[in-house]
């Protein structure tokens, strides 16, 4: 049996229906569980605009922003003129308030029985780049990431505080923010070469991991968008998810329990796959793959699932992102499908 992981949104009622529909379809072969990320949370990024729009500091600026494949776009912000932005201070960022009150359904089921006993609780973060170069005007972003992503790791200690350690999963998303500029490898102001990016990001990511306290698991999901099912940009294969795989992996000093990387659809080829052979993990990480899609089921995932074996046998069963936007009508097939995948039934 192999284990299933899941990114994170899934589009249900509420934490109580995620936790016991995900529990009751696949719990055997779960290790880790989010709290599907419901609600306004299902997008992803937009549910973060007001971090930026009700906050003292910031004002909208005349530019928008709009993702590759959205269709709608929303203001870029800027600290307010006559504020200093090295003086910026994020005080009410929302991730800890909503992973404590998901803990708390996740502690009562578990001691229900109703969540398996290795399962832990799954906590994800949207990368600093990818909520940077969303909200904030291009020319503050240098000063603003690094305050950003302090007080993210502020809301981390905030959970930890609360939620044992043993009882604790942190995800970090690694997204198109940074695979799109991987993947071009053109210069840009994260490096001049496809070497000095994925050196740029990896070192910046492996900063996010080392703040996942010890004893809580640290996963990582790479990802090339999801925006309206459609990466940002289509990866040539995947070797560059590999290259920072193991790039992140030489650089974090923790230990990093699981590393995702997505499988696009049409790609059930060896030419997408080989790379895999160059993987590089350190014993302790769980690779996951995202091969299942529901528009060709289980014929579709087992046959991707193959030509991956050739190059690497032990992973696990994943979609390639977090499955929020899709019709809560298909979350039941979509369940069965990892089932079946991970050898369930």
């Amino acid at each position: 049996m192999r284990d299933i992981y899941f990114v994170g949104t899934i589009p249900l009622a509420d934490s109580s229906e995620v936790f016991n529909t995900v529990s009751k379809a696949v719990g055997p072969a779960l290790r880790w569980l989010p709290d599907g990320e419901t609600g306004v949370r299902q997008a992803w990024l937009p549910w973060l605009e007001p971090v930026f729009a009700d906050h003292g500091q910031f004002e909208p600026t005349p530019q928008r922003y709009q993702r590759i494949h959205e269709t709608k776009s929303h203001p870029v912000y800027r600290v307010k003129a006559g504020i200093d932005p090295a003086g910026a201070r994020f005080h009410n960022l929302p991730y800890a308030r909503i992973a404590l009150a998901s803990y708390r359904e996740f502690a009562r089921l578990k001691q229900a029985g109703v969540i398996p006993a290795r399962v832990r609780f799954q906590v994800g973060f949207a990368g600093v780049n990818s909520v940077i170069r969303r909200f904030v005007v291009e020319e503050q972003r240098g000063v603003l990431a690094p305050i950003y992503e302090q007080a993210l790791f502020d809301q981390i200690l905030q959970i930890a505080a609360a939620v044992p350690s043993d009882q604790l999963a942190i995800q970090w998303d690694v997204a198109s923010a940074v695979f799109q500029y991987i993947e071009a490898g053109e210069p840009c102001a994260h490096g001049r070469t496809r070497a000095e990016i994925i050196d740029t990001f990896s070192t910046w990511h492996a900063r996010l991991g080392d703040a996942v306290p010890a004893g809580a698991d640290l996963l990582i999901h790479l990802c090339y968008g999801d925006a309206r099912h459609r990466h940002s940009i289509e990866p040539a294969s995947i070797r560059w998810l590999v290259e920072f795989a193991n790039q992140l992996s030489a650089k974090t000093r923790r230990s990093i329990q699981l590393i995702h990387m997505p499988v696009p659809r049409n790609r059930g080829d060896d030419a997408y796959f080989e790379a895999l052979g160059e993987l590089k993990l350190k014993p302790e990480t769980t690779l996951a793959l995202g091969l299942v899609h529901v528009t060709d089921g289980i014929e579709g995932t087992r046959a991707r699932m193959a030509v991956a074996e050739k190059y690497r046998k032990d992973f696990a069963i994943a979609t390639e992102c977090g499955f929020g936007r899709r019709d809560p009508a298909t979350v039941p097939r979509l369940l069965e499908i990892h089932a079946a995948a991970a050898g369930l039934h």
